[in-house]
């Protein structure tokens, strides 16, 4: 099942269950999803690899502005983002943990033969493309940066 199909269906569940910050959330999602279709014009349909980009993007947007928030002493607009990322992540594949990913980095390192910070365009190109959806690019830029120093 398509991760649309899938925000559509939770969607009417929270309809029905009147839960407001859940149903904002989705239609933020699915909204983010139309944009997206409309944009590539020719496409009929968002491959999965689409799909979960977009919900991390909106995820991102959200741990972002709850920082933002946080840092300003506003729990009270904070608490409905952090509300909000809880239900998008669930249509997210889990995360690795970060000795995974640099399990990964640290092949991608050794089987590109990198030697220095000028092969890291390349490694992260590779660790990005194979861990797409199951880590954060701002870890995977950390670790390839320490793993090439």
């Amino acid at each position: 099942m398509s991760l649309q199909k899938q925000v559509m269906d939770k969607m009417k569940e929270a309809m029905k269950a009147k839960d407001a910050v859940a149903l904002q959330a989705l239609r933020a999602v699915k909204s983010a999803f139309l944009l997206a279709k409309t944009e590539t014009g020719v496409q009929e349909e968002l491959t999965e690899e689409q799909e979960t980009k977009i919900i991390q993007k909106q995820v991102k947007q959200r741990k972002d502005s709850a920082a933002i928030f946080v840092k300003q002493g506003r729990e009270d607009l904070a608490a409905p983002e952090l509300a909000e990322i809880a239900v998008l992540e669930q249509f997210l594949p889990e995360a690795l943990s970060e000795d995974k990913v640099e399990e990964v980095v640290v092949a991608a390192i050794k089987n590109l033969g990198a030697s220095g910070m000028k092969d890291m365009g390349k490694v992260m190109g590779v660790v990005s493309k194979e861990l797409a959806g199951q880590a954060d690019g701002k870890l995977i830029s950390t670790l390839v940066k320490k793993n090439l120093m």
